[in-house]
């Protein structure tokens, strides 16, 4: 697999009519013959910005993301994933929030692909502040956050129109910020090496292949058990991708976010007991620098937790788990990340991707598009103008 992370797959039979035309479709998105967005995900893609204007705005210590769905999240994960390596602190408006801001001088990210979307034009409305320093990404278009950025004398930066927003991550979205937080941009871009490696690949189209036979089998939850709380907000960009661009013409997948171990003292009993359409995924990542337990404090019969640290705690917690699902036959697969960095979220960012979209090649649904909300957006537009 990637060098950052050990998977375990799903134990299940494959069908090999449709591994093979998982691998075909494979080769085509590899000779760049498939969905577009991949282009932002290779190290020669071509940003819309230089850096000269990272240098221009690199000083800035407190930064807002405004953005909604995958404008913001991706950026969020990135953040969350690596904060022991960023110093800046970074705040996201990604929800309308109707209370007062303490304003202090910063740097604002605005971010919408359309430049119509209502969220984003009203959170900058409300925190705008004449201090702070704006840039603006969005398409080449005359929508409403370029005529904006115009009027306030902004840069502006565009949003490549074959870019959807849950695709984003490694392109100007994702990527400008992660640079002005002070991450290396280029470490990110794992697709290259990845798309070519024969055990990635196997692993993937097995990972694919029992994900799409559990959906046959109507076991549509995606449970994800995960046991590191700076991954959440993975997950959350994770839950937008999948849900997106596989919920629709009465299909999908639905992913849900357990919060581990926490969750074994509430929903445990359900996972190991209850109905049986879900299908699991553990997620783990090595802390070397965890805390260890003060001894003067273990008394008696938790003498056994000298020296251990919280770490050693959460990852038997996970180990036991495991060995209980796969006593119970319920499946799961797992990842054990080695390393918090770049790297290993560019492998992730590529594991995901591809998943979701070989996952709708074999459910004969368009990944890109989301027809549905633009339901809700028209609807609500209607009763303002009211």
């Amino acid at each position: 697999m990637g060098k950052n992370f050990i998977f375990n797959n799903f134990n299940s039979r494959i069908n090999l009519k449709e591994k093979n035309k998982l691998s075909h479709y494979l080769k085509k998105i590899k000779k760049g013959n498939g969905p577009k967005f991949f282009e932002s995900f290779k190290k020669n893609y071509k940003y819309s910005y230089n850096n000269k204007f990272i240098q221009k705005y690199k000083k800035f210590k407190n930064i807002n993301i405004i953005g909604m769905g995958g404008s913001s999240l991706g950026a969020k994960a990135i953040y969350s994933f690596l904060n022991n390596k960023i110093k800046k602190k970074v705040s996201f408006l990604e929800n309308l929030n109707t209370k007062k801001e303490k304003k202090t001088k910063r740097l604002n990210i605005i971010i919408s692909k359309s430049g119509n979307t209502l969220e984003t034009i009203v959170n900058f409305n409300t925190s705008f502040d004449k201090n702070d320093k704006n840039i603006f990404i969005t398409e080449n278009k005359n929508n409403y956050l370029k005529q904006l950025a115009n009027k306030l004398k902004s840069d502006v930066i565009e949003h490549k129109n074959f870019i959807g927003g849950r695709f984003a991550v490694l392109s100007e979205v994702g990527m400008l910020p992660s640079q002005l937080m002070g991450l290396n941009e280029s470490k990110f871009k794992k697709f290259n090496s990845l798309i070519i490696k024969k055990d990635f690949l196997d692993k993937l189209i097995k990972n694919v292949l029992c994900i799409y036979e559990y959906n046959k089998q109507k076991k549509f939850n995606s449970v994800i058990l995960n046991y590191d709380a700076d991954s959440e907000n993975l997950f959350k960009w994770y839950q937008q991708l999948v849900s997106e661009s596989l919920g629709k013409n009465s299909k999908g997948i639905f992913p849900i976010i357990s919060s581990m171990p926490k969750d074994n003292h509430s929903v445990l009993q359900l996972y190991l007991s209850g109905f049986k359409s879900n299908f699991y995924t553990f997620f783990i990542v090595d802390e070397k620098s965890s805390k260890i337990l003060n001894p003067k404090f273990l008394i008696d019969k938790f003498n056994f937790l000298k020296d251990k640290k919280v770490f050693d705690i959460i990852n038997s917690q996970r180990i036991a788990t495991e060995n209980i699902f796969k006593y119970k036959k319920i499946p799961y697969r797992s990842f054990y990340i080695k390393k918090r960095n770049e790297e290993t979220l560019g492998e992730l960012f590529c594991f995901f991707t591809l998943e979701v979209i070989l996952l709708s090649h074999l459910l004969k649904l368009n990944p890109l598009d989301q027809p549905e909300v633009e339901l809700v957006k028209k609807e609500t537009f209607k009763i303002l103008k009211d």
